[in-house]
């Protein structure tokens, strides 16, 4: 498919959703990948449901992006954060639990009571992203992937034609974006996740939120 079919293939796999699913919400992280999902789902639907987790490590550009674009995208955004007081720098010495406290549990919460999610997993974006379905129906929760077969560049071609602004940490060259500490910039040739936990055994890993919400075994844990 070119972009243009692939624009309305994912917008319809987001209204077939909708209509299927009872309740449905739509994780948005405000990476470039969540934005471009955003706006095809705030076509079939302008005041669907939104929500974001948010940790302590995001960027502050991360909250202010995210507050900018609330306002002026006029979003249904709910934040979620954890209540759990993390040891200092538990993303240098234990970045799995950190992530569990501060990303999965969050986003347990905020899909408690629902019946799918809309995401915007990609599967080019690095190895553990791949074998990814459109569709996934999980033990407690029908995750939904609208741009699943989207390309990196097609993912800049649809945000510059529809003059969608980017995190601002894209112009200083990060590809992919999470906590500020365990985000860093890589080479174009390089898979996108190569970015997160760069250094690491984690590397080009997973926060857990794509590996275990919905699943009674989680992929890593096999």
């Amino acid at each position: 498919m070119n972009l243009v079919e692939k624009i309305e293939h994912s917008k319809e796999i987001i209204r077939k959703a909708l209509k299927e699913y009872g309740k449905v919400r739509l994780a948005c992280s405000f990476g470039k990948d969540s934005m471009v999902v955003l706006h095809l789902a705030l076509q079939v639907d302008r005041d669907i449901d939104v929500f974001a987790v948010m940790t302590p490590y995001k960027p502050i550009e991360t909250f202010e992006y995210m507050d900018k674009m609330k306002r002026e995208w006029e979003l249904n955004l709910t934040e979620y954060t954890s209540d759990e007081i993390v040891p200092d720098k538990l993303y240098k010495t234990n970045p799995n639990k950190c992530c569990e406290i501060l990303k999965v549990e969050p986003t347990k919460k905020a899909l408690e009571g629902y019946d799918a999610w809309i995401t915007g997993l990609r599967n080019d974006e690095g190895e553990t992203r791949r074998g990814y379905k459109e569709i996934e129906k999980h033990d407690t929760i029908t995750k939904i992937n609208p741009i699943l077969n989207w390309s990196e560049r097609e993912i800049w071609v649809y945000m510059a034609i529809n003059g969608i602004p980017p995190h601002p940490w894209y112009k200083l060259g990060y590809r992919s974006i999470g906590c500020a500490p365990c985000t860093a910039i890589i080479d174009d040739e390089e898979p996108e996740r190569n970015g997160r936990w760069k250094g690491t055994d984690k590397c080009a890993g997973e926060c857990g939120i794509h590996t275990k919400i919905g699943r009674k075994k989680a992929w890593g844990d096999m």
